[in-house]
């Protein structure tokens, strides 16, 4: 980090101690950033103990300090390791969803939608063991008298999973307070502001060089050794008078993944587009084979290097004509669908990144279903809250159409971008 962005920082902190309810302001900044330019900021301790002498004027003001420091203050490992946990915990989740969803298939008076599975799914062992009791206990009724119990049965099922939903939602506080950078992974990305920004992409980069990482050790560990190859084999043993001892084999040609983004560039999607654009330039084995579309009432093809700073990519949309404008998806598909040569076949991946508002819906629908007998997939990333999908006419449309996934935080879309990736 570098001593401009380390003042940045500073200010920033003194800030968050000025919200937090400690009497401290410019000048306290002022004279911080004075003291630590004569002690350094290599010695973590060095720069905690200068502070605290500044901005804690109190005990109760030295405890809240050390707190917020201690949480603002972390080593590029530990969030890198935090974040890291957060992907495996996410993962861990929608491997009880999907269990929860096949134990839940077997109560059909429940009506499980996906907010009821995804509750039970966080549910703790014992509350679920406790409910399977419950249910053993009044099934014979409820399928002897189904209207009398099935709402007393859901209805309790229910309150335990609300109960559970606001002790997560304390948590999820609880984290933001304590590791701004987790809350911001699990925050909703349009609450995400521009003083923010910056955070939000170093995030981006980070959980990138994960990805790619893991692509990597995949790579190392499968064999690249394709069949014998004979030819090579016998020149490389005329070197040996003749003795095939060195086994020379064909290399397998890498696959990369074709890509075709089509993205929303609308008012309420620059800033989503962006961040997911960010995420799939940076993995190179799914970027590499991908062509980008944007779109808003018009529709343009991005020149690949237009996009090689990504931080001037509100300033590109600008200079297109495509901000600020409306939404219409039938005619962006259409226009990709008539490309010349075809950028659709069966080995190509559609990838759909709006929040499936659009004019025109119904032409809308009819260009999707278009879109994908030409595709071999299409993937609708869609940054709307899950939850809140069954209330939008569009949304339910387009989600039977084509696999749906939601992508409202920063977690949400790099999972998603994850299995772009690893497959």
């Amino acid at each position: 980090m570098d001593h401009d962005l380390y003042l940045s920082r500073i200010a920033e902190f003194v800030r968050l101690l000025s919200q937090e309810g400690l009497s401290v302001g410019t000048k306290e900044a002022e004279d911080a950033c004075r003291a630590l330019e004569l002690t350094g900021f290599t010695e973590r301790e060095s720069v905690k103990a200068v502070l605290r002498t500044i901005c804690a004027k109190s005990q109760a003001e030295c405890s809240a300090f050390d707190r917020l420091f201690d949480a603002f203050f972390v080593s590029s490992e530990q969030k890198l390791a935090n974040l890291k946990k957060a992907m495996e915990d996410q993962q861990e989740l929608e491997k009880r969803r999907a269990e929860a969803a096949e134990e839940l298939k077997k109560h059909s008076f429940l009506n499980a939608d996906d907010d009821f599975i995804g509750g039970y799914a966080a549910l703790p062992e014992e509350e679920k063991d406790r409910l399977r009791k419950f249910i053993n206990k009044f099934r014979d009724n409820a399928e002897r008298n189904p209207k009398l119990y099935e709402g007393f049965i859901r209805s309790v099922f229910m309150k335990s999973i609300m109960e559970q939903q606001l002790m997560m939602e304390d948590a999820d506080l609880g984290v933001q307070e304590t590791d701004p950078d987790l809350g911001l992974l699990f925050r909703d990305i349009s609450q995400i502001n521009d003083a923010e920004m910056p955070r939000a992409v170093a995030m981006i980069q980070r959980i990138s060089r994960q990805i790619n990482g893991e692509l990597s050790a995949r790579k190392n560990k499968s064999s690249s050794a394709g069949a014998l190859d004979i030819k090579r084999t016998i020149r490389k043993g005329l070197e040996t008078g003749g003795s095939l001892i060195r086994l020379k084999y064909k290399r397998k040609r890498p696959k990369h993944r074709r890509l075709v983004l089509l993205c929303d560039v609308s008012g309420s999607m620059i800033q989503f587009s962006e961040f997911a654009l960010r995420f799939i330039k940076s993995m190179s084995d799914v970027s590499e084979s991908s062509r980008v579309f944007l779109f808003s009432e018009e529709t343009a093809e991005v020149d690949p290097f237009a996009l090689q700073d990504m931080d001037q990519f509100v300033s590109y949309v600008r200079r297109t004509g495509l901000y600020g404008k409306g939404t219409d998806l039938g005619s962006a598909l259409d226009r990709i669908c008539a490309v010349k040569p075809p950028v659709l076949d069966q080995k190509t991946t559609l990838l759909i990144i709006s929040d499936a508002k659009t004019v025109r819906l119904e032409d809308a629908q009819k260009s999707v279903i278009r879109a994908a007998s030409l595709a071999g997939e299409i993937i609708w990333m869609n940054p709307i809250p899950q939850r809140k999908w069954e209330h939008l006419r569009s949304v339910r449309t387009m989600s039977v159409l084509c696999k749906m996934v939601p992508c409202s935080t920063l977690s949400e879309l790099a999972r998603e971008c994850r299995k772009l990736a690893l497959g």
